[in-house]
Protein backbone atom coordinates (compact mmCIF):
# COMPACT_ATOMS: atom_id res chain seq x y z
CA UNK A 1 0.00 0.00 0.00
CA UNK A 2 2.76 2.59 0.84
CA UNK A 3 2.87 5.05 3.48
CA UNK A 4 0.01 5.70 5.40
CA UNK A 5 -1.46 9.06 4.90
CA UNK A 6 1.51 9.91 2.41
CA UNK A 7 3.75 10.69 4.99
CA UNK A 8 6.85 8.89 5.38
CA UNK A 9 9.16 9.11 2.12
CA UNK A 10 9.58 5.81 0.42
CA UNK A 11 13.08 5.13 -1.40
CA UNK A 12 10.96 2.98 -3.56
CA UNK A 13 8.56 5.68 -4.84
CA UNK A 14 11.10 7.91 -5.54
CA UNK A 15 13.21 5.99 -7.09
CA UNK A 16 10.12 5.22 -9.60
CA UNK A 17 9.17 8.84 -10.18
CA UNK A 18 13.55 9.02 -10.65
CA UNK A 19 12.85 7.30 -14.02
CA UNK A 20 11.75 10.53 -15.27
CA UNK A 21 15.33 11.91 -15.53
CA UNK A 22 15.49 9.85 -18.54
CA UNK A 23 13.33 11.50 -20.93
CA UNK A 24 15.27 14.65 -23.08
CA UNK A 25 16.52 17.40 -21.54
CA UNK A 26 13.64 19.47 -23.66
CA UNK A 27 10.46 17.49 -22.17
CA UNK A 28 12.58 18.26 -18.81
CA UNK A 29 12.75 21.62 -19.22
CA UNK A 30 8.96 22.02 -19.86
CA UNK A 31 7.97 20.60 -16.85
CA UNK A 32 8.02 22.81 -14.31
CA UNK A 33 6.12 25.52 -15.92
CA UNK A 34 3.28 22.98 -16.59
CA UNK A 35 3.42 21.63 -13.14
CA UNK A 36 3.44 25.67 -12.24
CA UNK A 37 0.80 26.44 -14.52
CA UNK A 38 -1.21 23.56 -13.04
CA UNK A 39 -0.61 24.54 -9.43
CA UNK A 40 -2.17 28.09 -10.43
CA UNK A 41 -5.02 27.06 -11.38
CA UNK A 42 -5.45 24.60 -8.64
CA UNK A 43 -4.73 27.75 -6.19
CA UNK A 44 -7.39 29.84 -8.12
CA UNK A 45 -9.91 27.23 -7.66
CA UNK A 46 -8.92 26.82 -4.01
CA UNK A 47 -9.35 30.43 -3.15
CA UNK A 48 -12.86 30.80 -5.05
CA UNK A 49 -13.54 27.93 -2.76
CA UNK A 50 -12.48 29.63 0.14
CA UNK A 51 -14.19 32.76 -0.45
CA UNK A 52 -17.45 31.17 -1.06
CA UNK A 53 -17.15 29.40 2.04
CA UNK A 54 -16.84 33.02 4.17
CA UNK A 55 -20.16 33.57 3.23
CA UNK A 56 -21.26 30.88 5.67
CA UNK A 57 -21.17 31.39 9.78
CA UNK A 58 -19.07 28.46 11.79
CA UNK A 59 -17.44 26.00 9.58
CA UNK A 60 -19.74 24.82 7.68
CA UNK A 61 -18.53 26.10 4.00
CA UNK A 62 -20.55 27.10 1.12
CA UNK A 63 -22.18 24.07 -0.47
CA UNK A 64 -21.34 24.17 -3.99
CA UNK A 65 -23.68 25.01 -6.52
CA UNK A 66 -27.59 25.94 -5.97
CA UNK A 67 -29.88 24.02 -3.90
CA UNK A 68 -32.68 21.80 -5.15
CA UNK A 69 -35.21 24.80 -5.16
CA UNK A 70 -33.42 26.70 -7.68
CA UNK A 71 -35.79 28.60 -10.73
CA UNK A 72 -33.38 28.28 -13.14
CA UNK A 73 -33.67 24.63 -15.57
CA UNK A 74 -31.17 22.07 -15.06
CA UNK A 75 -27.91 21.96 -17.96
CA UNK A 76 -28.31 19.39 -19.80
CA UNK A 77 -25.20 17.89 -18.93
CA UNK A 78 -26.41 17.13 -16.00
CA UNK A 79 -29.95 16.04 -16.89
CA UNK A 80 -27.57 13.19 -18.83
CA UNK A 81 -25.37 12.43 -15.31
CA UNK A 82 -28.72 12.53 -13.20
CA UNK A 83 -30.48 8.75 -13.84
CA UNK A 84 -33.61 10.13 -11.69
CA UNK A 85 -35.33 12.35 -9.56
CA UNK A 86 -36.00 11.30 -6.33
CA UNK A 87 -39.52 11.61 -4.37
CA UNK A 88 -40.78 10.72 -0.97
CA UNK A 89 -37.59 9.78 0.63
CA UNK A 90 -37.11 9.66 4.26
CA UNK A 91 -34.93 12.70 4.09
CA UNK A 92 -33.74 14.58 0.96
CA UNK A 93 -30.64 16.18 3.78
CA UNK A 94 -27.33 14.45 3.00
CA UNK A 95 -24.25 15.19 4.74
CA UNK A 96 -21.12 15.04 3.29
CA UNK A 97 -18.03 14.36 5.49
CA UNK A 98 -14.57 14.38 4.54
CA UNK A 99 -11.72 12.62 5.14
CA UNK A 100 -8.40 13.51 6.69
CA UNK A 101 -6.81 16.52 5.56
CA UNK A 102 -9.20 17.33 3.09
CA UNK A 103 -12.07 19.66 3.52
CA UNK A 104 -15.49 20.66 2.37
CA UNK A 105 -13.94 21.70 -0.88
CA UNK A 106 -13.23 17.69 -2.01
CA UNK A 107 -17.18 17.73 -2.52
CA UNK A 108 -17.52 19.93 -5.47
CA UNK A 109 -18.15 17.69 -7.94
CA UNK A 110 -20.82 15.39 -6.35
CA UNK A 111 -22.74 18.32 -4.73
CA UNK A 112 -24.06 19.46 -7.43
CA UNK A 113 -25.27 16.23 -9.58
CA UNK A 114 -27.08 15.19 -5.73
CA UNK A 115 -28.98 19.01 -6.25
CA UNK A 116 -30.09 17.98 -9.92
CA UNK A 117 -31.84 14.72 -8.38
CA UNK A 118 -33.70 16.72 -5.61
CA UNK A 119 -31.15 16.19 -2.60
CA UNK A 120 -30.01 19.28 -0.16
CA UNK A 121 -26.46 18.72 -0.05
CA UNK A 122 -24.57 19.78 3.19
CA UNK A 123 -20.70 19.88 3.22
CA UNK A 124 -18.90 20.74 6.55
CA UNK A 125 -15.54 21.58 7.31
CA UNK A 126 -14.15 19.18 10.57
CA UNK A 127 -12.10 21.08 12.95
CA UNK A 128 -8.59 22.29 11.72
CA UNK A 129 -9.63 21.24 8.60
CA UNK A 130 -10.68 23.12 4.92
CA UNK A 131 -11.27 26.89 6.19
CA UNK A 132 -12.20 26.14 9.88
CA UNK A 133 -9.90 28.20 11.97
CA UNK A 134 -9.18 25.83 14.90
CA UNK A 135 -5.56 25.32 16.18
CA UNK A 136 -4.68 21.90 15.19
CA UNK A 137 -2.35 21.96 18.39
CA UNK A 138 -5.81 22.30 20.53
CA UNK A 139 -7.65 18.98 18.83
CA UNK A 140 -7.17 16.65 22.21
CA UNK A 141 -9.81 13.73 20.70
CA UNK A 142 -12.27 12.99 18.35
CA UNK A 143 -15.11 15.18 20.16
CA UNK A 144 -13.35 18.28 19.35
CA UNK A 145 -12.05 16.96 15.50
CA UNK A 146 -15.91 16.14 15.36
CA UNK A 147 -17.19 18.73 16.79
CA UNK A 148 -18.70 20.91 13.90
CA UNK A 149 -20.56 17.51 12.68
CA UNK A 150 -22.68 16.95 16.16
CA UNK A 151 -23.24 20.99 16.74
CA UNK A 152 -24.80 20.99 13.29
CA UNK A 153 -26.75 17.91 14.34
CA UNK A 154 -27.84 18.94 17.61
CA UNK A 155 -29.22 22.34 15.98
CA UNK A 156 -31.31 20.31 13.51
CA UNK A 157 -35.53 20.45 14.00
CA UNK A 158 -36.59 17.76 16.41
CA UNK A 159 -38.41 15.94 13.53
CA UNK A 160 -35.33 16.31 10.87
CA UNK A 161 -33.59 13.62 9.82
CA UNK A 162 -30.34 13.33 7.61
CA UNK A 163 -28.07 10.52 5.65
CA UNK A 164 -24.53 10.80 6.86
CA UNK A 165 -21.86 9.77 3.97
CA UNK A 166 -18.09 9.69 5.34
CA UNK A 167 -14.92 9.48 3.49
CA UNK A 168 -11.84 7.53 4.59
CA UNK A 169 -10.78 8.47 8.52
CA UNK A 170 -14.27 10.64 8.40
CA UNK A 171 -15.87 6.63 8.85
CA UNK A 172 -14.62 7.49 12.60
CA UNK A 173 -16.12 10.92 12.66
CA UNK A 174 -19.27 9.53 10.90
CA UNK A 175 -19.33 6.76 13.40
CA UNK A 176 -18.91 8.73 16.75
CA UNK A 177 -21.95 10.90 15.49
CA UNK A 178 -24.00 7.24 15.43
CA UNK A 179 -23.23 7.04 18.85
CA UNK A 180 -24.32 10.97 20.02
CA UNK A 181 -27.29 11.41 17.73
CA UNK A 182 -28.71 8.28 16.63
CA UNK A 183 -31.96 9.39 16.41
CA UNK A 184 -31.32 12.13 14.15
CA UNK A 185 -29.42 9.93 11.16
CA UNK A 186 -31.79 7.59 8.65
CA UNK A 187 -28.51 6.24 7.20
CA UNK A 188 -24.52 5.98 7.60
CA UNK A 189 -22.66 5.57 4.30
CA UNK A 190 -18.95 4.75 4.54
CA UNK A 191 -16.90 5.67 1.27
CA UNK A 192 -13.90 3.58 1.64
CA UNK A 193 -13.78 4.77 5.26
CA UNK A 194 -12.34 3.91 8.51
CA UNK A 195 -15.83 1.58 9.76
CA UNK A 196 -14.28 0.76 13.50
CA UNK A 197 -15.81 -1.50 15.99
CA UNK A 198 -16.18 -1.04 19.28
CA UNK A 199 -13.07 -0.57 21.19
CA UNK A 200 -10.75 0.23 17.82
CA UNK A 201 -8.99 3.17 16.50
CA UNK A 202 -9.18 4.61 13.16
CA UNK A 203 -5.54 3.73 12.60
CA UNK A 204 -5.99 0.12 13.28
CA UNK A 205 -7.63 -0.54 10.31
CA UNK A 206 -4.34 0.03 8.44
CA UNK A 207 -2.79 -2.11 11.40
CA UNK A 208 -2.53 -5.05 8.97
CA UNK A 209 -0.06 -3.05 6.26
CA UNK A 210 1.55 -0.44 8.62
CA UNK A 211 3.74 -0.82 11.78
CA UNK A 212 1.85 -0.63 15.55
CA UNK A 213 0.70 2.83 16.03
CA UNK A 214 3.76 2.79 19.00
CA UNK A 215 5.69 2.30 16.07
CA UNK A 216 4.51 4.28 13.63
CA UNK A 217 4.43 7.42 16.35
CA UNK A 218 8.19 7.05 16.94
CA UNK A 219 9.45 6.43 13.41
CA UNK A 220 7.46 9.23 11.24
CA UNK A 221 9.62 12.28 10.45
CA UNK A 222 6.61 13.79 10.18
CA UNK A 223 4.39 14.26 13.21
CA UNK A 224 4.30 17.66 14.93
CA UNK A 225 4.97 17.84 18.64
CA UNK A 226 3.21 21.75 19.42
CA UNK A 227 3.35 20.64 22.90
CA UNK A 228 7.28 19.41 23.27
CA UNK A 229 8.94 16.03 22.52
CA UNK A 230 8.14 14.85 25.30
CA UNK A 231 4.40 15.22 25.09
CA UNK A 232 2.05 13.07 22.53
CA UNK A 233 2.48 14.32 18.69
CA UNK A 234 -0.54 16.85 18.30
CA UNK A 235 -0.76 16.65 14.01
CA UNK A 236 0.49 14.86 11.12
CA UNK A 237 2.06 16.34 7.94
CA UNK A 238 1.56 14.69 4.30
CA UNK A 239 4.29 14.05 1.86
CA UNK A 240 2.57 15.36 -0.75
CA UNK A 241 5.52 13.77 -3.22
CA UNK A 242 3.51 10.67 -2.50
CA UNK A 243 -0.26 12.02 -2.66
CA UNK A 244 -0.76 10.55 -6.05
CA UNK A 245 0.49 7.08 -5.48
CA UNK A 246 -1.48 6.56 -2.59
CA UNK A 247 -4.62 9.01 -2.93
CA UNK A 248 -4.94 9.70 -6.42
CA UNK A 249 -3.66 7.33 -8.85
CA UNK A 250 -7.13 7.18 -10.85
CA UNK A 251 -7.77 11.13 -10.60
CA UNK A 252 -7.10 13.73 -13.15
CA UNK A 253 -4.03 15.96 -12.37
CA UNK A 254 -6.30 18.99 -12.07
CA UNK A 255 -7.85 17.30 -9.28
CA UNK A 256 -4.22 16.29 -7.75
CA UNK A 257 -3.12 20.18 -7.98
CA UNK A 258 -6.22 21.30 -6.31
CA UNK A 259 -5.30 19.00 -3.69
CA UNK A 260 -1.76 19.71 -3.27
CA UNK A 261 -2.64 23.06 -2.49
CA UNK A 262 -5.84 22.83 0.00
CA UNK A 263 -5.07 19.59 2.42
CA UNK A 264 -3.90 20.29 5.41
CA UNK A 265 -2.21 18.22 8.41
CA UNK A 266 -4.35 16.45 10.33
CA UNK A 267 -4.63 15.88 14.16
CA UNK A 268 -3.43 12.83 15.47
CA UNK A 269 -5.91 12.41 18.75
CA UNK A 270 -8.67 11.57 16.45
CA UNK A 271 -6.63 8.51 14.59
CA UNK A 272 -5.26 7.35 17.79
CA UNK A 273 -9.08 7.35 19.90
CA UNK A 274 -10.84 3.88 20.94
CA UNK A 275 -14.31 4.55 19.84
CA UNK A 276 -16.70 3.05 22.08
CA UNK A 277 -19.59 2.31 19.97
CA UNK A 278 -23.17 0.54 21.20
CA UNK A 279 -26.00 -1.39 19.97
CA UNK A 280 -28.28 0.81 21.03
CA UNK A 281 -27.19 3.81 19.62
CA UNK A 282 -24.56 3.26 16.71
CA UNK A 283 -26.35 -0.28 16.04
CA UNK A 284 -29.61 1.37 15.14
CA UNK A 285 -28.84 3.21 11.91
CA UNK A 286 -28.48 1.30 9.00
CA UNK A 287 -25.23 1.17 7.66
CA UNK A 288 -23.57 1.05 3.79
CA UNK A 289 -20.18 0.65 2.41
CA UNK A 290 -19.15 1.87 -1.00
CA UNK A 291 -15.63 0.10 -1.56
CA UNK A 292 -13.31 1.44 -4.34
CA UNK A 293 -11.65 -1.14 -6.01
CA UNK A 294 -8.50 0.25 -7.19
CA UNK A 295 -7.56 1.71 -3.78
CA UNK A 296 -3.89 2.25 -2.75
CA UNK A 297 -4.84 3.90 0.40
CA UNK A 298 -6.76 1.34 1.57
CA UNK A 299 -7.18 -1.75 -0.45
CA UNK A 300 -9.23 -3.84 -1.24
CA UNK A 301 -8.34 -7.03 0.97
CA UNK A 302 -8.92 -4.23 3.97
CA UNK A 303 -11.95 -2.90 2.92
CA UNK A 304 -13.24 -6.51 2.75
CA UNK A 305 -11.62 -7.58 6.34
CA UNK A 306 -13.34 -4.11 7.80
CA UNK A 307 -16.58 -5.69 5.94
CA UNK A 308 -16.24 -8.48 7.32
CA UNK A 309 -16.05 -8.11 11.24
CA UNK A 310 -18.71 -5.19 10.66
CA UNK A 311 -21.12 -6.38 8.36
CA UNK A 312 -23.01 -3.19 6.59
CA UNK A 313 -27.02 -3.61 5.54
CA UNK A 314 -25.57 -3.69 2.02
CA UNK A 315 -22.52 -3.25 -0.10
CA UNK A 316 -21.52 -1.12 -3.06
CA UNK A 317 -18.40 -0.60 -5.51
CA UNK A 318 -16.71 1.47 -8.21
CA UNK A 319 -14.67 -0.03 -9.75
CA UNK A 320 -11.49 1.78 -11.28
CA UNK A 321 -11.89 4.50 -8.63
CA UNK A 322 -9.19 5.58 -6.61
CA UNK A 323 -9.02 6.36 -2.51
CA UNK A 324 -11.03 9.58 -3.62
CA UNK A 325 -13.90 8.94 -6.55
CA UNK A 326 -15.31 12.16 -5.46
CA UNK A 327 -12.20 13.13 -8.25
CA UNK A 328 -12.20 10.07 -9.77
CA UNK A 329 -15.63 8.51 -10.42
CA UNK A 330 -17.45 11.57 -9.63
CA UNK A 331 -20.98 10.01 -11.54
CA UNK A 332 -20.34 6.83 -10.16
CA UNK A 333 -20.25 7.54 -6.79
CA UNK A 334 -23.41 10.15 -7.36
CA UNK A 335 -25.45 7.26 -8.64
CA UNK A 336 -24.96 5.16 -5.58
CA UNK A 337 -25.66 7.70 -3.32
CA UNK A 338 -28.84 8.36 -4.88
CA UNK A 339 -29.54 4.46 -4.85
CA UNK A 340 -29.13 4.35 -1.32
CA UNK A 341 -30.76 7.72 -0.42
CA UNK A 342 -33.91 5.86 -2.15
CA UNK A 343 -33.65 2.54 0.10
CA UNK A 344 -35.87 2.14 2.73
Amino acid sequence: MGNWLGCFPSKGFREGHGSRGKRSSRSARKMPAEDDLLHRHALVMAMQQHQLSQRFDGSMSRRIGSTSSRKHTPSTSFRKQVPFILENLETKKIILVHGEGFGAWCWYKIVPFLEEAGLHSVTLDLAASGIDNTDINSIMNLADYTKPLIDYLHNLPEDEKVILVGHSCGGASVSYALECCPKKITKAIFLSGTMVLDGQRPFDVFAEELASAEVFMQDSQFLLYANGKDKPPTGLMFDKEQLKGLYFNQSSSKDIALASVSMRPIPTAPILERLSLTKDNYGSVRRYFVQTLDDHMLSPDVQEKMLRENPPHKVFKIKGSDHCPFFSKPQSLGKILLEIAQLT
